[in-house]
C-alpha cells in the first residue's frame, strides 16, 4: 500500500504554454487584473507564459548567487529577464558559461548524489539555465549587469523557450503573489506592499543544462518542508521517472547527519489548514461516471493566504467551488511539473478566496464535480482510477467522513465507515416515490467511526462472504469471474544448462493449467483468514480500531488497506493450486498469500496511526508487513524464515550496472527511491529492509529480557502478546492513534522499553540503530576471528574479534554471540560491534569450545 508516490515529473523544454490575452498597451499586472471575476486566472496564465523582457537584456561577467546549499556562478555571457507580471520580475534567461556548486548536507545524501551523477559534490557547468523566482533576484544581480548589444537578436531566440519553460512554476508562483489580487470591495494591492510573510517566501527554480549531466534542476523553496532538492527527468525503455539526486533542508543540516525527525503534520509540518468534516454526495453512473457534490468543514489554523491547495483527480471537472452561496475562484488541471508538490503525484485544485483568510476562521466550502474517473474491467469489476483523489484533500490529515452514495441496480457498493441505511425509493420522473421494481436506484449511507486519514468505496457485481473476528464482522466481496486482463499465462525464467558457463537466464511463457479462476469461489476463505489475521493483531497491538472491516476484489496486482476497508488484489482470490498452476514458486507464493494479512495491518499502522513526512512512509508499509510476517512466524517458522532470506536476496540482486540494489538510499527516502536505476526500489526497500530492521529490533528487545540463555537452535522463541518489542507498539498504537508519528517518535518508544543491556555507551537511545541502520543502507557480513577460550572454575572465558565487512567505519550492530553446547545453542550475550573490528569477552559454559554468531538468523547480514 502506497497513498502518496514521487511521480514521474516532466521537464520538457519545448511544453506548450497557455498565452495570455489583453488588451495592448496594459501593463502585465493591469491585464492580470482585467478580468473582475477571473482575477487569479488571468494572474496565473501570466505567470505560466510569461515571455522575455527586449529592454531587459544584459551582459553579465563574474557574479553570483547563494540559496540555501547551493552557489550559483555566472562566468561569462548574456541574460535576459522576464516581463513584469504582477509588477514582479519573475524569471530569466541565461546563455554563456556558468557553474553551479552543490554540496549535499551529509552521508546519506551525498552517496545518493553520487548514484545519479557519478560524484558526491554536484559541481557542473552549464551552458544555458532557465531560472524562476518569487523574490529579488532581479536586484540582487543589477549592479553586475551591463546592457547587452542585439538584445533583440537574444530575445528572439530564446523566447520561445522562456514561454514553454515558465509554465512549470506557475502555480508555486501563484500562491506567492495571489496576496496581491484585489480583494472584495477593493483594488488590487501595490506591488511594494509586501508583508513580512511574504517577505519570507523565497523561492528559486534553475533549470539548466549542464554539459556532462544534460538538462537537470535545482530548487530552493522556503515554504517546503525540505527546502532544497535537486534532480533530473529521465526515460529508460520507454518508462519515465524523476530521478532526485538530493532533498534536504538547509536549517537543519547541522543534525541531518542523524536526520532526528521530530515534525508532525503533512509533509513534516503542521497543516495551516485543517478540514474536521466531510459531506460527500456521489452518484456513480458504471462504467465510467461520477458526479460529486462535496462539503467541507475548514478550520484556518494559520491565515494570511488567499489561495489554498486541495489534490483532486485531473479526470474529474469542477463546476462550481462556493462558500455560504458564493463562489469562488479556482485553477484545476494545470500542468505543475517540476513544483515539489507535483512530485507526491496528485493534481491540484488552487482555491482562490476574496479576502485573505484569517487565523481561527471557519469556513463551509462547497465542491461541485464529475468527470471520468471509472473504468469497467470486465468481470463484473469497475476499477476506481483515482481513489486517493476523487473528493478534494489535503493529504493524510485526520477528518470525519460522511458519505452518501447513489448507483444503479445490480451493482454492490462498499465503502470506509459505517453502512448507516440502505434503501432504494428515489423520486420518480412524476414526483412520486419509485415503484418496487428491479430497476429502481440504490442509495447507501456510510459514516466514519471518527477521524480517519482518508475515504474511499469499491464497486461491483460481487458476492458476499462473512467471518468474525471476535465480535468483529469480517466482509469479503468478489465477483464471479476474473478481470479482462488477468494474466491467463506467464513468464519465467530459466537456468541456463550448468555445463554451458556464462549462459544468461531466458525467459519463457507458460499458459496456466486449469479453469478460469472464480473469486467469489474463494471469497470464504479470504474472510476467514482476514479475521484470523485481525484476532492475532488485536491481541497484540490492541483492539480492532473501527466497527468492521470490508475486503473488495480489485482488478490488477496492487492492494491497498484503508480505514474499514481493503482494496484487495485479484491474485489473492486464487487458491494455491490456482497459484500453482500460475508457476509462482514456494517463496512467491508465500509472500502473496501474507498480502491479506499485510493490508489487514494496515488498519493499525497506516490508518488509525499515520506518518508524518515523506521519510518516514516506510514505517507504515514496515509495520504492516513484519505484522503479516509475525503471523506467518507463529503458524510456519520455516515459511518466514525463506520469504525473510528473499527480502535480504532482493535487496543484494544487482543492476544492469552492477549496483546493488540496496545502494538506492535508506528507507527513509521514501518514495524517492523508485528512480531510473531501480524501478521497484521502494517497494524492496520500504517492505523488504524495513520488515528487517523491525525483526532486528524485535530481537534485540526479547534476547535481553529473557531469563533463561538455554534457547535451541533454530528456534525463533516466544510470540506472547507481553514481550517488550510488542509491548512498545502496544504504547504507539495508544499514544498516536488518530495522530502521525515520525521516525524519531517512533524509536523514543521503542527506547523505553530498552533494557541496560541494550544502552549503547551507557546512553538509553537508538540513535546508533537509526544512524547506521534506518538511515544506512548497509548488509554487512559478520565473520568471528581468533576466538579463545579459558576454563576458569565453573566457566568458560570466550574473547575473539567480531569483523564487519561491506559497511562503513562507523556502523554499530547488537550481535548476538551463542555458545554450542551439547549440539545445542545457549545465548551467552550480545556485544555492540562497532566498526571494521571489535573485540569482545563473554563467560560460557564450562568447557564451551565453539561459538557462533547469530546463528538463527536474526540480523540483516549476509551469509555468504
Amino acid at each position: 500500500m502506497a497513498y502518496l508516490s514521487l511521480a514521474a515529473v516532466t521537464l520538457s523544454w519545448t511544453q506548450e504554454a497557455v498565452r495570455p490575452s489583453g488588451v495592448p498597451g496594459q501593463s502585465a499586472f493591469q491585464r492580470a487584473t482585467a478580468l473582475p471575476d477571473h482575477p487569479a486566472e488571468t494572474l496565473y496564465r501570466q505567470l505560466c507564459s510569461v515571455g522575455l523582457d527586449k529592454s531587459r537584456v544584459y551582459q553579465v561577467r563574474e557574479t553570483s548567487f547563494d540559496r540555501a546549499a547551493f552557489h550559483i556562478t555566472l562566468e561569462d555571457g548574456t541574460i535576459a529577464f522576464t516581463e513584469d507580471v504582477a509588477g514582479r520580475v519573475t524569471g530569466a534567461f541565461f546563455q554563456g558559461e556558468g557553474e553551479i556548486l552543490l554540496i549535499p548536507p551529509n552521508r546519506v545524501e551525498r552517496a545518493s548524489m553520487a548514484l545519479f551523477t557519478g560524484a558526491a559534490i554536484l559541481e557542473e557547468r552549464f551552458g544555458t539555465a532557465y531560472f524562476r523566482f518569487n523574490d529579488d533576484t532581479f536586484a540582487e544581480l543589477q549592479p553586475s549587469l551591463r546592457p547587452a548589444e542585439n538584445g533583440a537578436e537574444f530575445v528572439s531566440r530564446w523566447n520561445e523557450t522562456a514561454h514553454n519553460l515558465a509554465e512549470s512554476d506557475g502555480l508555486r508562483l501563484l500562491m506567492s503573489f495571489s496576496r496581491l489580487l484585489p480583494v472584495a470591495g477593493q483594488g488590487p494591492k501595490p506591488p511594494s506592499a509586501a508583508s513580512d510573510e511574504q517577505k519570507d517566501d523565497r523561492m528559486l527554480h534553475a533549470r539548466v543544462q549542464g554539459v556532462k549531466l544534460g538538462n537537470f534542476d535545482l530548487y530552493f523553496d522556503s515554504a517546503a518542508p525540505e527546502q532544497m532538492w535537486a534532480g533530473q527527468f529521465k526515460t529508460v525503455k520507454g518508462d519515465s521517472y524523476y530521478d532526485v539526486w538530493t532533498l534536504f533542508s538547509p536549517s537543519s543540516s547541522a543534525t541531518h547527519q542523524d536526520n532526528l525527525n521530530s515534525v508532525v503534520g503533512e509533509e513534516g509540518k503542521p497543516d495551516k489548514i485543517n478540514i474536521s468534516d466531510y459531506k460527500i454526495k456521489t452518484e456513480v453512473k458504471p462504467p465510467t461516471e461520477l458526479s460529486v457534490d462535496a462539503t467541507l468543514e475548514m478550520e484556518v489554523r494559520q491565515g494570511g493566504q488567499r489561495a489554498v491547495l486541495f489534490e483532486l483527480s485531473r479526470f474529474l471537472q469542477i463546476k462550481a467551488v462556493e462558500t455560504n452561496g458564493h463562489a469562488l475562484e479556482f485553477i484545476h488541471n494545470q500542468a505543475l511539473e517540476g513544483t515539489q508538490l507535483e512530485r507526491r503525484g496528485n493534481d491540484l485544485v488552487a482555491v482562490i478566496f476574496p479576502r485573505p483568510l484569517e487565523t481561527g476562521q471557519k469556513i463551509l466550502l462547497r465542491f461541485r464535480y464529475a468527470g471520468d474517473v471509472l473504468s469497467e474491467a470486465g468481470g463484473g469489476l469497475l476499477y476506481v482510477g483515482a481513489r486517493g483523489t476523487w473528493y478534494p484533500n489535503r493529504g493524510l490529515a485526520m477528518s470525519n467522513f460522511d458519505l452518501q452514495f447513489r448507483y444503479p441496480p445490480g451493482w454492490t457498493l462498499v465503502a470506509t465507515g459505517k453502512r448507516q441505511d440502505t434503501h432504494l425509493p428515489v423520486a420518480s420522473d412524476n414526483g412520486g416515490a419509485a415503484a418496487e421494481s428491479p430497476s429502481r436506484e440504490q442509495e447507501t449511507r456510510w459514516v466514519s467511526d471518527g477521524p480517519i486519514p482518508l475515504a474511499g468505496f469499491n464497486l461491483g457485481k460481487y458476492s458476499r462472504a462473512a467471518a468474525y473476528a471476535g465480535g468483529v464482522l469480517v466482509e469479503t466481496y468478489a465477483a464471479l469471474r476474473m478481470e479482462r486482463e488477468f494474466p491467463k499465462s506467464v513468464e519465467e525464467e530459466v537456468e541456463p544448462e550448468p555445463m554451458i558457463p556464462g549462459l544468461r537466464r531466458r525467459r519463457r511463457t507458460v499458459v496456466a493449467a486449469g479453469p478460469e479462476p472464480s473469486p467469489a469461489r474463494n471469497a470464504q476463505a479470504v474472510a476467514e483468514t482476514s479475521a484470523r489475521a485481525v484476532e492475532f493483531f488485536a491481541q497484540r497491538f490492541g483492539p480492532y480500531p473501527y466497527s468492521q472491516l470490508a475486503l473488495t476484489q480489485m482488478p490488477g496486482a496492487l492492494s491497498q488497506g484503508w480505514p474499514g476497508l481493503i482494496f484487495l488484489s485479484s491474485f489473492s482470490f486464487l487458491t494455491p493450486a490456482q497459484k500453482s498452476d500460475l508457476h509462482m514458486s514456494p517463496v512467491q507464493r508465500t509472500l502473496s498469500n501474507a498480502v491479506i494479512a499485510h493490508e489487514t495491518a494496515h488498519q493499525w499502522w497506516g490508518d488509525t496511526v499515520v506518518w508524518s513526512g515523506y521519510s518516514d512512509q516506510w514505517m507504515m508499509e514496515a509495520l504492516a508487513n513484519y505484522s503479516s510476517m509475525m503471523l506467518l512466524e507463529s503458524r510456519d517458522p520455516a515459511q518466514f524464515r525463506a520469504a525473510m532470506e528473499r527480502y535480504r536476496d532482493e535487496l543484494l540482486q544487482k543492476n544492469l550496472d552492477g549496483v546493488p540494489l540496496m545502494e538506492a538510499g535508506p528507507v527513509t527516502f521514501g518514495a524517492r527511491l523508485s528512480c531510473s536505476h531501480f524501478p521497484n526500489g521502494y517497494d524492496a526497500i520500504s517492505y523488504g529492509r524495513g520488515t528487517w530492521l523491525f525483526h532486528m529490533l524485535r530481537n534485540m528487545m526479547r534476547d535481553a529480557e529473557r531469563k533463561s540463555a538455554v534457547h535451541a537452535a533454530g528456534v525463533a522463541g516466544s510470540d506472547a502478546a507481553d514481550e517488550p518489542f510488542v509491548r512498545a507498539l502496544r504504547k504507539v498504537r495508544e499514544r498516536y492513534q488518530r495522530k502521525s508519528i515520525s521516525t524519531r517518535e517512533l524509536l523514543q518508544v521503542f527506547e523505553e522499553e530498552l533494557p541496560p543491556s541494550l544502552w549503547y555507551e551507557g546512553r538509553k537511545s537508538l540513535d546508533w540503530f537509526y544512524r547506521g541502520w534506518v538511515n544506512g543502507t548497509a548488509v554487512p557480513r559478520l565473520e568471528l576471528e581468533g576466538a579463545r577460550y579459558s576454563d576458569k572454575g565453573d566457566s568458560t572465558l570466550i574473547s575473539g574479534t567480531i569483523l564487519q565487512k561491506f559497511a562503513s567505519d562507523d556502523l554499530v550492530t547488537s550481535v548476538p554471540v551463542y555458545a554450542v553446547v551439547s549440539r545445542k545453542t545457549v545465548l551467552l550475550g550480545r556485544v555492540f560491534a562497532d566498526g571494521a573490528e571489535t573485540q569482545f569477552h563473554l563467560a560460557a559454559p564450562a568447557g564451551t569450545r565453539k561459538v557462533v554468531l547469530d546463528p538463527n538468523q536474526t540480523l540483516l547480514v549476509r551469509v555468504r
